[in-house]
């Protein structure tokens, strides 16, 4: 599988990139996956619900299967969450994996910078950031692409994989 991560600071436009990219990737025939890391508690499960039932009654992991879809849930109970290698090593086998987050890790990258977010650019001192999708022109030596040109986003991604 290929991984290449969309990273940034807050309110930087990472999840509608995310989202824009992953419909042009499946418009081109590409089987994508995603990951996407939350630096605060999530819960897709809901009190009262079974599976809720279920996880706080102490399982480990709780599968909620449909005919829709499968949603694995599992609790670390005080040990480390998983790295992103083990993520991946658990997830179907797809072309491109996009990750929104997991920065300090050493996928290729694309940072997301808007002016108006505030927030200091990475790219000049990582150097898994290969590009820079921003709503200004900035300061790095890394190439540019507009934010909002999904297209030539999706072309660097694939030349950067070496597939496009």
């Amino acid at each position: 599988m290929l991984v290449y991560g969309i990273t940034g600071w807050k309110n930087a436009g990472k999840t509608g990139c995310v989202e824009r990219v992953v419909t042009e990737l499946t418009a081109r025939g590409y089987r994508v996956s995603t990951i996407k890391h939350a630096h605060h508690s999530v819960d897709v499960d809901h009190k009262g619900k079974d599976s809720y039932r279920h996880r706080t009654a102490g399982a480990h992991e709780v599968v909620l299967a449909s005919d829709a879809r499968l949603a694995i849930m599992q609790e670390h109970r005080g040990t480390h969450p998983p790295k992103l290698e083990a993520i991946l090593a658990r997830m179907s086998d797809v072309d491109i994996v996009i990750v929104e987050g997991f920065k300090r890790d050493s996928h290729p990258k694309i940072e997301c910078f808007r002016a108006q977010a505030g927030h200091q650019l990475r790219a000049a001192e990582d150097q898994t950031i290969h590009a820079v999708a921003t709503d200004t022109p900035v300061d790095c030596d890394v190439p540019q692409i507009d934010l909002n040109d999904t297209a030539r986003i999706v072309d660097f991604i694939l030349a950067d994989l070496g597939i496009g």
